[in-house]
């Protein structure tokens, strides 16, 4: 029991990044086993290439994202997850990261779908598997959020986040020309044009992901440990915006100014420029 106990413990002190990393991981690893006894499960909750195979199992569209190809593949996915939602949960709602997560991996399944329905010899006998249209939503939208930011890759080189994005999408797109998983690459790229399209508009502060709140409300009550249910909001707030309710108090000009210096300097420099004493400012203002 203290074992289980333990378990707990440690689930129970992740953030929301983490525990769907844990959730996505051992649904992966219940698929592999279930497969290991009867073959055809992996077809039932992947998505068939073509409209019609699709349509004839339409739970497709959000199952295929907790597959996985492979342990290479699972585990990638969830290593660039883990640190995407870091970053991202550190100036945004956890609901903002699962729904924008999700919405991703819809997104990247009809845009395979489409494809492989419109190009039908080019994507024949192809299954998709992955969360990666969903890893690349979050990931483009702190590229597209914080292009200048700098990462360090492999614990050797230093790249702007826009950079890395470029990257990426050259691969994707060479992928697809020579026709090297270009079922995962659409899907990959659909998710890129989610996360870009909300980041851009986040700026703006406009949170186009509104319309899936509710998809987002429910997902976070799941992930959180505590029984008692949070009351929901009619809103998603970020950091930057704040969008008071008649009963709250308006934030002083001075708490929004130092919100936004606090965020061109993460622009400029990158989140670990920051200090402790900013940090803890930030993710305090993000709970608000």
């Amino acid at each position: 029991m203290d074992f289980l106990d333990n378990l707990k413990l440690k689930y129970a002190q992740l953030d929301l990044s983490g525990k769907l990393v844990v959730w996505v991981s051992l649904t992966t690893l219940l698929f592999w086993l279930l497969g290991y006894l009867y073959n055809p499960i992996t077809d039932w909750f992947g998505i068939p290439a073509g409209f019609v195979p699709a349509v004839l199992q339409p739970w497709s569209w959000f199952t295929y994202g907790f597959l996985h190809g492979g342990i290479f593949h699972l585990f990638f996915n969830m290593l660039v997850l883990y640190f995407t939602g870091q970053m991202m949960l550190n100036l945004f709602s956890g609901r903002q990261f699962l729904t924008l997560f999700f919405t991703g991996i819809l997104a990247g399944g009809f845009a395979f779908t489409l494809a492989s329905g419109l190009f039908t010899d080019f994507f024949e006998n192809t299954l998709l598997v992955g969360a990666s249209a969903g890893v690349y939503a979050t990931l483009f939208f702190i590229c597209s959020y914080m292009p200048d930011t700098p990462v360090r890759l492999f614990f050797v080189l230093n790249v702007k986040l826009k950079y890395l994005a470029f990257a990426l999408i050259a691969l994707d797109v060479f992928a697809i020309v020579t026709n090297t998983n270009a079922g995962g690459s659409v899907a990959h790229l659909a998710g890129a044009a989610l996360g870009y399209y909300a980041a851009t508009r986040m700026k703006e502060g406009i949170d186009v992901l509104e319309g899936f709140a509710v998809v987002g409300d429910s997902i976070v009550s799941f992930f959180k440990s505590s029984a008692k249910k949070a009351p929901r909001r009619g809103k998603m707030k970020t950091v930057y915006k704040n969008q008071s309710k008649t009963s709250q108090t308006k934030p002083s000009s001075n708490h929004q100014q130092r919100i936004d210096g606090i965020l061109d300097k993460i622009s400029e420099s990158g989140y670990e420029s920051l200090s402790r004493d900013e940090k803890d400012f930030l993710f305090k203002a993000g709970k608000e």
